[in-house]
C-alpha cells in the first residue's frame, strides 16, 4: 500500500507549508553539541562576520585582520556568528481533565506540540515530545523533516492517562532531561495539589520555559443553568449546585483571578505564560498567536 502524502488531520498540508518557514525563538543563549541552522548570539568561527576585538597573546593568528593591521598598525581578530542546534522539549499534560471540550484540550495540545516540534525539526533542533502521566511517555530525539511521520505517529497514539501526580511527572522529566534549551509545557493546570511545585522544578532546569495554559471555551464561558450535579472527571468528587447568573459571574471572576495568579507566578520566575483556547486551530495558535508572543518567528 502506498504511504499517504501527508500526515493525518494533526498536521494538514497547508499548515505544514507554513510551519516550514518558521523558527522557534529562545530568549537565552545555549551551547549546542552539533552544528545546526540556528544563529547563536555567541561569537564563533562560522562564515558570517559579526565583530572585531583586540588581539591578545595566544589568539589564533588565522583570524587576524591583516588589512586592518596595515591601516591601523594594531592587531584585531575577526569574530563570526556561530550556528548551533538546540534542545527543544514539549511536555503535554495527559491527565483526564485534558479530555474535555470540543475539540478536546488534549487534541489541541497534541496538535500544538506536533506543529511546534515540526518547526524545530526543520531547523535542525533536537526535539523531544513527552506526554506527562502516571508513566511519562517520551518520543525519541527527533531531528530533520524526515522524522515527520515518526513524530505524528507518536502523537496520534497518545491517549489521556489516569489520575497522576503532576509534580511527580515533571520531576521525572527533569531527572532525565539533558542539555539546555526550550521547554514548552502545555497543560490546563487543573491539579488539586497545585502547580507551583511543578513549575519551580522547571525553573531549576535553567531552560527557557514557556507555559501554554490550555482551556476550553466551555470552561472559559460555561453555558449552564438549573440544578446540576457536577462530577470531577479525575477523582470522581461530586457537588450539587444551582446555576444562576450570579454563580456564573462568580465562577468567571474566580477563573480570571486564577489566570492572573499563574501569569504573575510565571513572570516572577522569568517564564513566559500564554493562555490558549482549545477551539483555536494550530494554524491560528502557532501562525498568529504564538508568533506575536515571541515563541516562533
Amino acid at each position: 500500500m502506498a504511504q499517504p502524502t501527508a500526515p493525518n488531520d494533526l498536521l494538514p498540508p497547508p499548515l505544514l507549508a507554513r510551519l516550514e518557514r518558521m523558527e522557534l525563538v529562545s530568549r537565552k543563549v545555549f551551547r549546542g553539541r552539533l552544528k545546526g541552522e540556528r544563529r547563536s548570539k555567541r561569537k564563533g568561527q562560522s562564515v558570517e562576520f559579526a565583530d572585531f576585538r583586540s588581539y591578545v597573546p595566544g589568539d589564533d593568528l588565522r583570524f587576524v585582520d591583516w588589512n586592518l593591521y596595515a591601516r591601523l598598525d594594531k592587531l584585531y581578530l575577526k569574530l563570526f556568528l556561530e550556528e548551533e542546534d538546540l534542545h527543544v522539549y514539549f511536555l503535554v499534560d495527559s491527565s483526564p481533565s485534558m479530555d474535555f471540550g470540543e475539540p478536546t484540550k488534549f487534541f489541541a495540545a497534541k496538535q500544538i506540540a506536533a506543529a511546534l516540534a515540526f518547526v524545530g525539526m526543520c531547523r535542525g533542533d533536537r526535539v523531544r515530545i513527552e506526554f506527562l502521566g502516571s508513566e511519562n511517555r517520551s518520543s525519541p530525539v527527533l531531528r530533520g523533516r524526515s522524522q515527520l511521520w515518526r513524530m505524528t505517529d507518536f502523537c496520534e497514539s497518545a491517549k489521556p492517562d489516569q489520575l497522576f501526580d503532576f509534580t511527580d511527572a515533571i520531576k521525572r522529566f527533569c531527572l532525565r532531561a539533558a542539555g539546555r534549551g526550550i521547554v514548552v509545557l502545555i497543560t490546563d493546570l487543573m491539579d488539586k495539589n497545585g502547580y507551583e511545585s511543578a513549575l519551580r522544578l522547571l525553573v531549576g532546569q535553567q531552560m527557557d520555559v514557556f507555559v501554554l495554559h490550555m482551556l476550553s471555551p466551555e470552561e472559559m464561558k460555561p453555558e449552564l443553568a438549573g440544578d446540576l450535579k457536577l462530577v470531577d472527571c479525575e477523582d470522581q468528587d461530586e457537588a450539587e449546585i444551582s446555576v444562576s447568573s450570579a454563580v456564573i459571574k462568580n465562577y468567571q471572576a474566580t477563573l480570571a483571578s486564577f489566570i492572573d495568579q499563574v501569569r504573575r507566578f510565571c513572570a516572577q520566575r522569568d517564564m513566559t505564560y500564554l493562555l490558549t483556547r482549545s477551539d483555536q486551530g494550530a494554524d491560528v495558535l502557532v501562525g498568529q498567536y504564538l508568533r506575536e508572543r515571541g515563541l516562533v518567528r
